[in-house]
């Protein structure tokens, strides 16, 4: 047997591909889109123990920008699929712990280089299809943060394990990093299809063996994740795929004596509900559960008078409504003084009403669907409220449409009251509210955009005077976990700006940084004497 230290390659971020018009990248990537549109519809299945599991109950996949459109359906699980998902993690449990690490980075490597190249376009088409995103979304969702993930996380796990104690003449001291004892449970949002992947990837590879129930809208996606997963090497059982309610799901998983971590991104409200759950359940674990979440957000932009319109503008724009404004981190309310108002205001509604909305196939299009008509419902419901107040107004969008897909006008509305609903309430869509202040009401402002909202996870300055901009960034140090300087809130790029938030936002253990790996992660000190005593006394008793 070989022995050595071994180093893994450097990550770099995955570069972003354009996709020009008319370029062999767009073509070969509409193509696959395309393809897989007209394919007979497919049936997805739950992965237990690396057996494909069908049941007797389906439910439709559709595309959100066009609904009766069916791309295929996946198998509805009961409590006997969650028990023998989590049995299956647990049979792989000793043998992948036991994996020599370097064996589990080259696995999710491979997976990077997979995704890079032959998963590529199958990857974000699906995303494309299923989650309506256009393109460039896709491109950096899917693809990229999702190879950055794979890439860092190996670069991350080698820094971890390289962590030791000094040790004194005579002594060893060794610090060994334990996968937790027993599974983890990854519950994955619609939104991101990397971080789908990476809640599950993370655990495991620390050593872990993960039980992941993906959102129902992102199940289409979640199969091609586990087909890269099985195509780079993952043992079977590692990661087991289970499509079942959340209630039925939680009332196995959470009363499980072997139950060790949750790697959450969703709601709030779900959040609080899991984590009071969990220490309901604390006396029956083997061990104290892990818990790690990313979870709601009203997220800000804030502009000081000094800034230059057009880049407001833009950071607006882009901020609130790539994605459908879908984003935990999208920008979802602006304080914009009121001397450079007029002329933010021109330049923003130009650009939002250019926006062109449709089908992710045409590349032309900015906007595409919301998700499902339960969040086109509820998005529809805060355009009609702020429709009828009087201390607001709709300054661009307003309509909506879900007769073919589920489509809403980019909307912003101009409020007087820096209270108003929409300045308070996450909507999760293309909604952006301002508040036009006093422009030399800069620090007054900042306290109320503090005291605002109940979460903390994006938000932003713009400015061109140094001393707002430290002074902002003073005054909001507990508003943002993410926190940008003449920057749009949202955009976060692993390995560059490890991402989560505190407050209602959650746990802020950041995504795509060591902090969340050690989080899966039981460390052991190991303390070794090279001749031990051989008589109690100690030279102070004489």
């Amino acid at each position: 047997m070989s022995n050595a230290f071994f180093k893994t390659p450097i990550a770099i971020n995955e570069p972003v591909k354009a996709y020009a018009p008319g370029t062999a990248e767009t073509n070969s990537l509409i193509q696959t889109y395309k393809d897989m549109w007209s394919q007979a519809p497919i049936d997805v299945p739950m992965y237990i123990g690396g057996k494909e599991v069908r049941t007797s109950t389906k439910k439709a996949m559709t595309a959100p920008h066009d609904h009766a459109h069916v791309l295929g359906h996946f198998n509805v699980g009961d409590a006997s699929h969650v028990t023998d998902a989590i049995e299956s993690a647990l049979k792989a449990k000793k043998a992948w712990a036991e994996l020599p690490w370097e064996e589990r980075a080259a696995i999710f490597l491979k997976a990077a280089d997979l995704l890079a190249g032959p998963f590529r376009n199958r990857m974000n088409a699906a995303t494309m299809l299923a989650q309506s995103k256009n393109v460039m979304q896709a491109e950096i969702d899917a693809a990229c943060e999702l190879i950055d993930f794979f890439r860092f996380n190996v670069q991350y796990m080698t820094q971890i394990y390289k962590e030791q104690p000094e040790s004194l003449p005579g002594m060893w001291n060794r610090l060994e990093y334990r996968p937790l004892e027993g599974f983890v449970f990854a519950i994955t949002p619609f939104n991101f299809t990397s971080i789908a992947a990476n809640l599950c990837a993370a655990p495991a590879m620390m050593g872990n063996v993960v039980v992941w129930k993906p959102a129902d809208s992102q199940v289409y996606s979640a199969q091609v994740i586990m087909d890269l997963f099985k195509a780079a090497g993952v043992p079977d059982g590692v990661i087991n795929m289970i499509t079942v309610d959340g209630p039925v799901a939680g009332d196995i998983v959470f009363k499980h004596r072997d139950f060790a971590g949750l790697h959450f991104t969703g709601s709030t409200g779900v959040f609080r509900h899991l984590w009071k759950e969990i220490g309901t359940n604390l006396d029956h674990y083997r061990t104290y559960p892990r818990i790690v979440g990313e979870t709601g957000g009203k997220d800000f932009i804030m502009v000081h008078k000094s800034a230059n319109a057009a880049e407001v503008a833009t950071a607006m724009s882009r901020g609130a409504f790539e994605f459908q404004g879908q984003k935990c981190s999208a920008a979802s309310r602006a304080y914009v003084p009121s001397n450079i108002w007029p002329e933010v205001k021109r330049i923003f509604t130009e650009q939002v009403n250019s926006f062109k909305m449709g089908t992710p196939e045409d590349t032309s299009n900015f906007v595409n669907a919301v998700i499902d008509e339960r969040a086109f419902d509820k998005i529809a419901g805060f355009i009609d409220y702020c429709k009828g107040q009087s201390d607001a107004e709709i300054i661009t969008g307003g309509s909506y449409d879900k007769s073919k897909g589920y489509f809403i006008q980019p909307t912003t509305v101009v409020t007087s009251n820096p209270k108003f609903r929409t300045m308070c309430e996450e909507i999760f869509g293309p909604v952006l509210t301002v508040f036009v202040y006093d422009e030399n009401q800069f620090e007054e402002t900042l306290e109320m955009l503090d005291s605002t909202s109940e979460y903390a996870l994006t938000g932003s300055i713009i400015s061109n005077d140094r001393y707002a901009i430290q002074l902002a960034t003073k005054k909001l140090v507990h508003a943002a976990g993410n926190f940008y300087i003449n920057d749009k809130p949202t955009g976060a790029v692993v390995g560059q700006q490890p991402f989560g938030g505190a407050r209602g936002s959650g746990t802020n253990d950041k995504a795509g940084a060591a902090m969340n790996l050690l989080r899966w992660a039981s460390a052991r000190t190991i303390k070794e004497t090279f001749v031990p005593p051989t008589d109690y006394k100690y030279p102070f008793l004489g």
